[in-house]
């Protein structure tokens, strides 16, 4: 599955690299999706993380997501190709 078009809510986030070195390796499920934001359920709380300032897997998969490179909407996103490197 191509975890770049395929629609994320409901799956579980893994944060492994960050700009901001507290946000590495936190996790959750998640429950929206924006341009810029991704917001996740963690430990019974809501909380938004910008998508720009983070690199992350879904469900345990390998395939690891820059953040920066799908801040699109997310209707736009699951349509678009990506170059795969």
């Amino acid at each position: 599955m191509d975890m770049y078009n395929s629609t994320w809510i409901g799956s579980t986030l893994n944060v492994v690299a960050s700009t901001d070195p507290t946000l590495v390796g936190r996790s959750g499920q998640v429950l929206d999706e924006t341009k810029n934001t991704l917001v996740l359920l963690e430990d019974g709380k809501s909380v938004t993380f910008g998508k720009t300032a983070i690199t992350f897997t879904i469900d345990d998969n390998d395939t690891v997501v820059q953040g920066a490179l799908v801040s699109q909407r997310p209707e736009d996103r699951t349509h678009r190709k990506y170059r795969k490197a």
